[in-house]
């Protein structure tokens, strides 16, 4: 932001918080059982409050019936100029880059088909310039206020960095100017797993090399993660299977931001489709990140992180 007066840089920012960023928006369609069907399928869910007569939409499809879809907002959407307004103002300053930081929601009502979503978003904050790994720049929060057939049914909160990425030279004088990845510090610890009395046995079974999955003791659905309670028919009762150690990557991503001391980035994430038909995170190894593929079959193995830990990941099969 060379040459940029950042005080009045930062008046002028803060003059949108509380500018509308979208009024009487219209959802595209009426909450439908089509949209819930196709969201637990790719969730895993399986939740029997989500299928029947009486069915809901999950609480976290809240965004969903807000959004335009790939043709965009489409008519309806009720969109102003505030949010575009933003963005190029800091645009003009060089912050040229933005990511998605975090989102939460807040649930006043349950959904059912044949709702009929409106909504209203609002430029709720631009912070004061931050500095972070990935650059120096604003976070920008937007509220957006979710009625089912007139009635608050929740809020969405989303956040932005809108940022100059950070660069460092590489070579001497007059050479490429490059964002460095860093490496993880040695001697960095790895973060520990929270454990709790509702998964010490998943890693009692990992401290001897089995992968545990939990298994209802009325209904036998299998459940990954662990919980205190059956998802599809709310027993108390279970027992466990061991992993067969076999699977296939249904999704992954490859981290390179943030860098954190105990990690090495880039490296592979995956959303593992275990045989037996859960799914897991875990890292992928055996393979560069980039050629991580989804459909390629994995095994498990366990991976000493340090003297006191060690891990479930795993292993490509051609490697």
């Amino acid at each position: 932001m060379s040459g940029v007066d950042e005080a009045d840089f930062l008046r002028r920012l803060k003059k949108f918080e509380g500018r509308a960023a979208a009024t009487a928006g219209v959802g595209k369609d009426l909450v439908n059982e089509p949209m819930i069907r196709h969201w637990c399928e790719a969730m895993g869910d399986t939740n029997v409050a989500y299928t029947g007569p009486d069915a809901i939409a999950p609480p976290t499809m809240l965004q969903a019936w807000t959004m335009g879809g790939l043709s965009g907002h489409g008519d309806g959407s009720g969109r102003t100029s505030a949010y575009d307004e933003l963005f190029e103002l800091l645009d003009g300053a060089g912050l040229t880059s933005v990511v998605a930081t975090d989102c939460d929601q807040e649930y006043v009502r349950d959904l059912r088909p044949g709702d009929r979503i409106t909504y209203d978003a609002v430029i709720e904050s631009v912070s004061e310039p931050k500095t972070t790994k990935l650059g120096a720049g604003h976070f920008v929060t937007t509220r957006m206020d979710v009625r089912a057939n007139g009635a608050l049914a929740g809020t969405h909160r989303f956040r932005i960095l809108k940022y100059a990425p950070a660069q460092r030279n590489s070579g001497g004088a007059g050479g490429a100017r490059t964002v460095a990845e860093p490496k993880a510090s040695a001697g960095a610890v790895r973060p520990r797993p929270v454990v709790n009395r509702d998964n010490a046995g998943f890693w009692a079974g990992v401290a001897e090399h089995r992968l545990l999955i939990q298994r209802c003791g009325d209904c036998a659905e299998l459940r990954f993660p662990w919980l205190p309670g059956c998802h599809a028919c709310g027993s108390a009762q279970w027992d466990t299977v061991e992993a067969s150690g076999r699977g296939t990557v249904f999704s992954y991503v490859v981290m390179h931001h943030p860098p954190f001391p105990a990690f090495d980035p880039p490296y592979a994430v995956g959303l593992i489709e275990l045989a037996e038909g859960v799914r897991m995170i875990s890292n992928v190894v055996g393979v560069a990140p980039d050629e991580v593929r989804i459909g390629m079959p994995v095994r498990l193995e366990f991976q000493r992180m340090d003297d006191e830990l060690e891990l479930p990941v795993f292993r490509t099969e051609a490697s």
